[in-house]
């Protein structure tokens, strides 16, 4: 799905990143909390915007631009296919208890691992609590491509990715293929 680029809640450019990639140390560790919400953390999330929106994804964790901190971008559809855009800092994710959830089945894939996809289930609602880019109080609640994000990032925040929700065997299929085009050479212009 195509990201949207540049528009409401006063995100201006920032500068775009590398996305860093599965092996990558960082992405495999649980992220430290956000104790400061500053102009620092403030340029951190207009970058995080730049860098998901150069890579043409609809979410972005900071452990994804290599930064060790606890905040997710994210700008997709929800089920309705209104399009939700914001930040969180400190997520708390919170799925529907085993009576409510419901589970949906989505091919998914992760900027981290490039060009490979996977089915997964997920509950197909989330609500995220945390905090705005000034520390004010945030609730998101998400249906459809959005709740998935939410988890999806929150996943990342807490050291794990996609594939690692995975049966090994589908796992360890996923991982073949992105080394397999990794280690392509480059086709030339």
């Amino acid at each position: 799905m195509a990201a949207r680029g540049w528009g409401e809640e006063g995100v201006g450019p920032g500068t775009a990143v590398p996305i860093r990639h599965v092996g990558d140390p960082v992405l495999h560790r649980p992220c430290r909390p956000v104790t400061e919400f500053d102009d620092e953390l403030a340029g951190l999330v207009q970058d995080m915007f730049a860098s998901m929106y150069a890579a043409e994804g609809v979410g972005l964790a900071a452990n994804q631009i290599g930064v060790d901190r606890r905040v997710f971008v994210y700008d997709c559809p929800d089920a309705t296919e209104e399009w939700r855009k914001g930040v969180v800092v400190n997520p708390t994710l919170v799925l529907p208890g085993p009576a409510e959830r419901a589970l949906a089945e989505y091919e998914e894939g992760c900027l981290s691992v490039p060009d490979q996809r996977a089915e997964l289930a997920r509950p197909d609602r989330a609500v995220v609590h945390g905090s705005d880019v000034t520390g004010a109080p945030v609730t998101v609640e998400g249906t459809g491509l959005l709740a998935r994000c939410l988890q999806h990032e929150t996943d990342h925040l807490d050291g794990r990715l996609y594939i690692d929700l995975l049966p090994a065997e589908r796992r360890e299929e996923v991982l073949r293929a992105y080394e397999r085009e990794r280690d392509r050479p480059a086709e030339p212009d």
